[in-house]
C-alpha cells in the first residue's frame, strides 16, 4: 500500500506521496551529522520533529531513516530521552565509574590489556556476518575522523560493539569501567596527543586484522590482534605523555 499525506483543501482531497528519495536524503543527512560531529556533547540527535522540519520532510521519513542508522548500529535510543550517536552505555558502567577520575591512563591499558582480548576472542566465537558488517562500517568511520571528537567516537563505538557482541555480561560490566575512563576529558587530550597520521594508519590496519580474525571465527587470532593494537595505544600513548612532561 501507499503511504500518503493527506490534505483537504475544501472538498478536494490531495494525496502527496512520500518519496523513498526523501527517506534517502534524511539517512544522508542525519549520518553526515553525526560524522562531522555537529551534535552536542553527550551525542544527542534532534527530536523527529526537529530533523522533520529542518531537513522538509515527514517525521516518518525521518523514523525511517534513524531505524537504518540503529541497526547500523551507529544511535541508539532511550525511551523518554532522546536518540544518541554510538552505542548505548551499559548501565552498570556509570556505578563503577565511581573510581574513574582517580585511575591513570597507563594502568587503564594494562586492565584494558587484561580484558580486551579475552572479550575479541568471545566476539570471533558468538558474532553474526550481520555483526561483523557493522563492526567494519565503524572500523571505516574511524579510520576517516575530521577531527579528535569524532575519531574518539567512532574507535569508542567500534571497541563497544566488539564487548557488546562477545555476550559476557560479567566482563562488559569490567569493560564499561574502562570505557568511561577512556571517555573522559582528560583521557581523550592525552589520546590526542598520541595521534599521528602514522598512528591512524596504523590502528586501521590493526582494527580490520582484528575483525578479519573475528569473520574468520578465529578466537585466538583475534585476541592476539587485539593485543598487538592494545600494546601500539600503550606505547603511543606512554611516549606521548613523557614528551608532554620534558
Amino acid at each position: 500500500m501507499t503511504e500518503c499525506y493527506v490534505f483537504r483543501v475544501g472538498l478536494t482531497v490531495n494525496y502527496a506521496p512520500e518519496s523513498t528519495d526523501n527517506a534517502a536524503a534524511a539517512l544522508a543527512t542525519i549520518r553526515q551529522m553525526i560524522e562531522t560531529g555537529k551534535l552536542p556533547a553527550n551525542g544527542r540527535l534532534p527530536t523527529e520533529r526537529e530533523l522533520a522540519a529542518e531537513l522538509g520532510c515527514g517525521r516518518r521519513t525521518v523514523r525511517r531513516a534513524l531505524d537504518t542508522l540503529e541497526t547500523e548500529g551507529l544511535i541508539w535510543r532511550k525511551q523518554g530521552s532522546g536518540t544518541f550517536a554510538g552505542q548505548p552505555p551499559d548501565p552498570a558502567g556509570a556505578l563503577a565509574a565511581e573510581i574513574a577520575p582517580d585511575a591513570d591512563p597507563l594502568v587503564v591499558m594494562e586492565a584494558r590489556l587484561c580484558i580486551e582480548p579475552a572479550l575479541a576472542d568471545l566476539c570471533a566465537k558468538r558474532a553474526t556476518g550481520e555483526d561483523v558488517e557493522k563492526l567494519r562500517k565503524l572500523a571505516r568511520r574511524a579510520s576517516q575522523p575530521l577531527d579528535a571528537d569524532t575519531a574518539e567516537l567512532w574507535d569508542g563505538a567500534l571497541h563497544r560493539a566488539i564487548a557488546r557482541i562477545a555476550g559476557n555480561r560479567v566482563m562488559l560490566t569490567a569493560f564499561a569501567l574502562l570505557d568511561e575512563v577512556r571517555m573522559g576529558a582528560e583521557w581523550q587530550e592525552k589520546r590526542h596527543r598520541a595521534r599521528t597520521a602514522e598512528t591512524m594508519t596504523l590502528y586501521d590496519r590493526q582494527h580490520r586484522d582484528i575483525i578479519d580474525a573475528i569473520e574468520r571465527r578465529d578466537g585466538q587470532a583475534a585476541a592476539a590482534a587485539m593485543r598487538a593494537h592494545l600494546e601500539a595505544l600503550s606505547e603511543n600513548l606512554k611516549a606521548s605523555m613523557e614528551r608532554s612532561e620534558t
